[in-house]
Order: structure tokens, then sequence, then C-alpha cells
């Protein structure tokens, strides 16, 4: 069984019960055999928990059950990164949406830029395979922050692929912005 990232003492504290007995309910509930929205509506309807620790508690039950890997959501699956970079917030996102300053540090880029806020952030299109990113920008006074989610991503393989590509692809960044 897969130990949930949020810890006993939290998920008590918020909700009266530990998770062995979120397991447990859930488990008499039928909920092996139930999809997401299901076992969330089990708790919506019999538990006095807000909508944050309804999903909280299905995902947390769903990976303990292996009804869930790793990066799974709902609409596919998902990776995060983050950075800290030592640059100007309007230089980071200029590095982002100006096409000729993305290929010096971006490799591969089969991307459409759908929308973008100008230092705060940018929703693009990743046509191979066919998924979602969306990249945050956040000012640390003389530093910047860019967190990244790139989302519908068709398994677990790619998923992993992903992660480990954009964590090559910000430091590249990284290097080229701080130079």
């Amino acid at each position: 069984m897969k130990t949930p990232e949020i810890s006993n003492e939290a998920v008590q504290a918020k909700t009266q019960k530990t998770w062995d007995e979120w397991f447990a309910i859930l488990d008499n509930a039928g909920g092996r055999g139930m999809g997401h929205k299901e076992i969330v509506a089990v708790l919506n309807n019999n538990y006095e928990i807000s909508a944050w620790w309804q999903q909280s508690v299905t995902v947390a039950y769903e990976k303990a059950r292996g009804m869930r890997q790793k990066h799974e959501m709902v609409d596919g699956y998902q990776v995060s990164k983050s950075i800290t970079l030592d640059a100007p917030l309007e230089m980071v996102f200029t590095a982002w949406v100006d096409d000729l300053t993305r290929a010096k540090w971006l490799e591969n880029p089969d991307l459409t830029i759908r929308k973008s806020t100008p230092n705060k952030s940018i929703r693009i299109t990743w046509d191979t395979p066919r998924s979602t990113v969306e990249v945050y920008f956040y000012s640390k006074g003389e530093r910047s922050q860019v967190t990244l989610n790139h989302s519908k991503l068709p398994d677990q393989v790619q998923a992993e692929k992903m992660k480990a590509y954009w964590a090559n692809q910000l430091e590249k960044m990284k290097a080229y912005l701080e130079n």
C-alpha cells in the first residue's frame, strides 16, 4: 500500500479521521469498484469535509488501492516542475513567448501558445503528444520563479518522459538566462 503524501496527523486534524479510517470507510462503501466521481460522491453525501478534502481523500484512496498510477489524473497524466532564476521576470517571460529566444534553450518545441498574460502565465497546446502546458511566472524580488504543469498526457511512460524533459529544459533556460 502506498503511503499518502499528506501526513496522517494533517488529514486527521482537518477531517477528524485517519487515513486507515477513511480507507476502511471507502472499502466498506465498495470504493474498489467505483470510479473517481463515485468515490467523491460517497464522501460528499455522507461526510462534512470540504471539496478539497473530498478530492484529496479520494486520490489517496485510489493510489493506496492501486487504482491510480503515479501522475495520473482524471483527464490523463500530469507532471509539474518549477525553477527559480536569477533573472528579472520580464526577461524570463520573454524567453518563453519570443520564438527566437525560446529556440535558444528549448529543444524540439512542438507547441502553440494559445493564451498569454504578460509576466503572469502562458497556456500552451503541446502537439506531440497532444497535451496542455501551463506556465506560471512569479516575481521573487531580483529573482523569478517559473512553475510548469504539463497535463492531459496519455500514459505514465509519457508523463515520466516529459517530467525528465522539462527538468532538463528548465535547467537549459536557467543557464541561458543567467549567463
